[in-house]
């Protein structure tokens, strides 16, 4: 099965109760024809973009849903004869497969080594050897 979204802006004047039963009808469709219906997010009523049949506004109805190849087909077909929905978009969703391999660690430059340091002598031996004997 394919993943989905169907995007569509329902007419502003339509009333709440034959709002709910678009979203509905378009719900049962989905499942009617061997869908499932995923999620359903309506973000309510927005300003468009530009004006569509002098509307300024449309409610949005955003539909996740997976299904045959078929059905997407029938969806736009009922969805344009319907004079409620102003515009509407199918979008197949493409899932991604994470296939990243974990790089190799990069080796660390080795620093060059430092010449060994002759053992310094204590401060007693030091004194005695800058000072000469006095006799």
């Amino acid at each position: 099965m394919n993943k989905y979204e169907l995007v569509y802006i329902i007419d502003p004047a339509v009333e709440e109760e034959a709002r709910k039963a678009l979203v509905a009808r378009f719900n049962t469709l989905i499942t009617d024809n061997g869908g499932t219906v995923d999620k359903v997010e309506e973000w309510g009523k927005r300003r468009l973009a530009y004006a569509i049949n002098y509307k300024t506004e449309g409610y949005y109805v955003l539909v996740n849903f997976s299904s045959e190849a078929t059905l997407p087909l029938e969806l736009e077909r009922n969805l344009k004869i319907n004079d409620r929905v102003i515009r509407y978009q199918v979008i197949h969703v493409l899932e991604r497969k994470v296939g990243i391999k974990p790089r190799a660690p990069r080796p660390q430059p080795v620093a060059p080594e430092a010449p060994a340091a002759e053992p310094v002598a204590p401060a007693a031996e030091a004194e005695a050897a800058v000072q000469p004997d006095a006799e």
